[in-house]
């Protein structure tokens, strides 16, 4: 097994500020790479903003300002979001970049040489929001007049001279590779549907436009410049060091990319038959998930129900949004969110659950053990089957990360927060601290391990608020790994005074969403 991990977003497309989906795909991609480095991997993961296009271009011209000091302007919002929500990014690469232009440009000349590109005209329905071109059965005409794709954007008719790249002739390599790779794309449903439209029948694909001029020139001709997938798609190899493969970043080569699922063909058709004629490794895995609903609404400008990500955070908390998209809804698939829902994880699963969990055990601590990790002297059966729930725990939620079924990694970890909840209030150490004081101490020596082991597996997730659950048990940062997993907490270390991690949320302090 390679002990190197590289992971990618889809890099956002700044045309306006981010959206709770933008927040979404960084942060779940984010919880996998976070899960990785803790388990000893070598980590490298890629976020960024895609800057150039016709979209781009045209909303530069509606602000009077130029298409750069727009793509500087919005990408600097990105930048902040997935700081903000905490993103472990180790680089954020933007298209406008020397860097970039040098990868595309360089495969672009590797397509060439394979006899890949060709020069012809071209016309099609064209979809500025989509930057892509759409067959006319694929679209249809409103009762407004205008004719749109089947997201709902509208489509113009674009007749120019492009470069097209020869698709049609790897519709049997792509086909050979998802099968002899039935992990390359990701879930199944996603997998079916790519399968069945390369099994349509590929057409060769516009890679070049002259009608606009914000884009990467190509090699030999600026009077095009590449069309946006072959850039876009590009950036996930020029950040591993690309035409450079002797660079030290190209050895987290090749990737596993998380995208949305509007993207999947792009990203599982297209961009491995890009790699194909350049002669370059194909990614390692395309896991496309599925959309968030807000209250079971599709997220829309004009009904007005598009929420700011920011003003999400401020209201629940970092760790609690972060906890409630990743528990919520199971990786993959469309998922619906509400305030009352937020509200229910926040108070069930945290205050409740593991804050609640923590805060007892620990109190009792502070105030029967002189604020010291117990004596662990007289450990039962009970006891020990209380810690040592806690490592399948962690194998089954490595091997749903593995497959970025992150909800299921939540639901074996929070399993165990269940179970030493019944233990706690079966064991009854406040009834021992009178009966039986040295029954008492193994009984919270047993609760600090478990909360020790909880929050080591919580950190992905919930990094900030496991940091805290990690002090207050007195485990060095150094410690904090999956490899010490087994290194029990040791009796008399000096704790300090329990504080809460996860405050319940009160809703008489903010308005109904």
């Amino acid at each position: 097994m390679s002990d190197t991990f590289y992971i990618t977003t889809p890099i956002f497309y700044p045309n306006g500020v981010p959206h709770i989906g933008h927040a979404y795909t960084a942060i779940a991609t984010d919880v996998l790479a976070r899960f990785q480095r803790i388990d000893g991997k070598d980590v490298f993961f890629l976020t960024g903003t895609d800057e150039h296009g016709q979209k781009m271009q045209r909303t530069a011209e509606e602000r009077g300002i130029t298409p750069i000091a727009l793509a500087d302007e919005n990408s600097a919002v990105f930048r902040s979001m997935v700081e903000e929500f905490g993103c472990s990014n180790d680089d954020f690469i933007r298209t406008t970049e020397p860097r970039h232009a040098a990868a595309c440009q360089e495969l672009w000349r590797r397509m060439e040489a394979n006899g890949d590109i060709y020069l012809d005209t071209y016309g099609g329905w064209y979809s500025v929001r989509q930057e892509a071109y759409f067959d006319e059965s694929e679209t249809e005409i409103g009762d407004d007049g205008v004719r749109r794709e089947p997201l709902g954007s509208e489509v113009e008719w674009v007749e120019e001279e492009s470069y097209y790249f020869r698709l049609s002739a790897y519709g049997d390599r792509l086909l050979k590779h998802y099968e002899d790779n039935p992990g390359f794309i990701a879930p199944n449903e996603r997998r079916n549907e790519v399968i069945s439209f390369v099994k349509s029948g590929l057409k060769d694909l516009s890679i070049s436009r002259t009608t606009f001029d914000w884009g990467i020139p190509v090699p030999g001709n600026d009077a095009h410049v590449m069309y946006v997938w072959v850039d876009a798609l590009t950036n996930y190899i020029t950040a591993a060091g690309f035409p450079d493969t002797g660079a030290d970043k190209w050895r987290y080569w090749p990737a596993t990319h998380i995208i949305g699922k509007d993207i999947i063909r792009f990203h599982a058709v297209y961009w491995p038959a890009f790699l194909m004629s350049a002669g370059v490794e194909l990614p390692e895995r395309v896991f496309a998930h599925g959309f968030l609903n807000n209250r079971g609404e599709k997220m829309s400008k004009s009904v007005g129900n598009v929420v700011d990500p920011f003003e999400l955070r401020d209201r629940y908390g970092l760790d609690q949004v972060r906890y409630f998209f990743m528990r919520e809804v199971p990786f993959g698939n469309d998922g619906s969110y509400s305030h009352e829902a937020i509200v229910a994880r926040t108070n069930a699963d945290l205050a409740n659950g593991i804050g609640n969990l923590a805060q007892r055990s620990l109190s009792m601590i502070a105030k029967n053990c002189e604020g010291r990790v117990p004596d662990n002297g007289g450990l039962t059966d009970d006891d020990e089957a209380l810690i040592a729930a806690t490592g399948p725990a962690l194998e089954t939620a490595r091997k749903a990360m593995a497959e970025q079924a992150i909800h299921k990694a939540l639901e074996a970890i929070f399993a165990v927060v269940a179970e030493a909840d019944r233990y706690i209030d079966a064991q009854a150490p406040w009834t021992l601290r009178k009966t039986d004081p040295e029954r008492m101490k193994a009984v919270l020596y047993t609760m600090a391990e478990t909360v020790r082991r909880i929050a080591l597996m919580t950190q992905p997730f919930m990094p900030d608020a496991s940091a805290r659950l990690l002090d207050l048990v007195a485990v060095p940062v150094g410690k904090r790994t999956f490899a010490d997993f087994e290194a029990r907490l040791v009796p008399g270390t000096e704790l300090p005074k329990p504080q809460g991690v996860f405050p319940r949320y009160v809703e008489d302090e903010a308005q109904d969403a």
